[in-house]
């Protein structure tokens, strides 16, 4: 007695469960096919002309904006991070600023009235 697969073996993933990639590819391969053709791509692959319809609806339609909660916390933290060091920067181009303008004063004196006998 041979055995055989059973379907849940042999099936393809719910169309539910796939990937966008996969999604993606399965839209790909699809697109010029029409009736008999498209019916046996879709059975070949466990979905339905239906399907391909909402997958190519939703990449359509879907936002590029839409973020994972992982890569928004991400986001949040560098925006952070860029905030501080924008801060800093700041803080010491100021200083810095500051720091030539004494400079420039100092050497200004020194022309006035002469080297200082300290320095």
């Amino acid at each position: 007695m041979t055995t055989t697969l059973t379907s849940i073996e042999t099936d393809p993933c719910r169309p539910s469960d796939w990937e966008p990639s996969s999604k993606l590819k399965a839209l790909q391969e699809s697109f010029n096919l029409d009736g008999e053709e498209l019916n046996s791509y879709c059975r070949k692959n466990g979905i339905y002309a239906h399907h391909l319809d909402e997958w190519r609806n939703e990449f359509m339609t879907s936002k590029k904006d839409d973020l994972s909660a992982k890569q928004k916390s991400e986001l949040k933290l560098l925006k952070h991070k860029i905030k501080q060091l924008t801060q800093e920067l700041n803080r010491k181009d100021k200083a810095l600023a500051e720091t030539a303008a004494l400079l420039v004063l100092k050497k200004k004196a020194n022309l006035i009235w002469g080297e200082d006998e300290e320095d």
